[in-house]
């Protein structure tokens, strides 16, 4: 075993992450619930960045209901980073044997 050549690789896998990290918090993610009535972004890091509602759902009966709808859209939005974050930080180290680490 060339220690050498483990300590690049693991630096270059370093680099590596530390770029999809990057890249992954500056990405945004849609959620939508209501059809388009309610629409929330979120960035990779999970903070909200915007929170749209359709002017038809905004009266006093509908709270209940849009308050569900917005928690619906979050989970959403939250999910889609979720899954980008494990798809991209996976298919980085996938191939990287750990065995006898």
């Amino acid at each position: 075993m060339d220690i050498q050549k483990l300590m690049e690789q693991a630096r270059q896998m370093q680099d590596n992450l530390g770029k999809i990290e990057e890249e992954l918090n500056a990405t945004e993610y849609e959620g939508k619930a209501g059809g388009n009535g309610v629409k929330v972004v979120v960035n990779g890091r999970n903070e909200v960045q915007s929170v749209e509602i359709a002017d038809d759902l905004m009266s006093v009966d509908n709270k209940e209901m849009l308050q569900d709808l917005i928690l619906i859209a979050v989970n959403e939005a939250v999910e889609k980073a979720f899954q980008d974050r494990e798809s991209k930080l996976g298919s980085a180290t996938s191939g990287l044997n750990l065995s006898g680490m």
